[in-house]
């Protein structure tokens, strides 16, 4: 009788192959939690489903995270660094000019917010997601919102504005409002495209 050779896993088609563990693993979890927890919702999604859209097993995903939480905060903490690469790639293209930064950054943002995919911001979401002040969501979405209203407060001063706090908290909604309403309307027909036209006027009459 013939004996079968096992098969190994340099047998298993790639889309297949569990992924052992260590850093190859732990990178395909952190990116399939990241796609999911976008697109599906953070607590829509389960460890079982990331580890089998991942590829990998289940201790591999607690030998790389402590927790679902602590994927969680990892994957925010990505958002939030693409979200400042963007707002200081904005600031990088007009230097010394805190009006056409701010512009810029809001041209960009309505751009991003026609696409079919847009889910608005994921910081925001967890927020929504997470009315628990004390989980970790929660305080890294809060932390990086109040970073970004000291931020736009700074960047109205810096304008010259009448009044400074009322200015950025007036972008900081504009902001918020481009992130919630994409989520709502078809894709050419949302309020978001307004937004540049929008802060250009908020900017005239704080900056009189």
């Amino acid at each position: 009788m013939t004996k079968i050779a096992p098969e190994t896993s340099q047998d298993i088609p790639e889309h297949h192959r569990p992924y052992g563990p260590g850093p190859r693993a732990a990178e395909r979890i952190f990116d399939t939690a990241r796609e999911l927890f976008y697109r599906e919702g953070i607590r829509a999604v389960g460890v079982d489903e990331i580890v089998t859209k991942a590829g990998v097993t289940k201790p591999s995903l607690y030998r790389s995270f402590k927790s679902k939480d602590d994927l969680v905060a990892a994957v925010l903490r990505e958002v939030e660094l693409g979200f400042w690469d963007r707002f200081e790639a904005a600031e990088a293209a007009f230097p010394g000019d805190a009006k056409a930064q701010m512009v810029g950054y809001f041209e960009g943002l309505a751009a991003r917010s026609g696409g079919a995919d847009y889910r608005g911001c994921a910081l925001s979401n967890a927020v929504v997601e997470y009315p628990d002040r004390d989980h970790v969501g929660r305080a890294v979405s809060q932390a990086h919102k109040q970073e970004l209203r000291d931020r736009l407060r700074a960047k109205a001063e810096q304008m010259g504005a009448s009044d400074p706090k009322a200015l950025g908290d007036a972008m900081m909604l504009l902001i918020e409002g481009v992130f919630t309403s994409s989520q709502m309307f078809e894709d050419d027909d949302k309020p978001a495209l307004a937004v540049v036209g929008a802060v250009k006027a908020l900017i005239e009459v704080y900056c009189r």
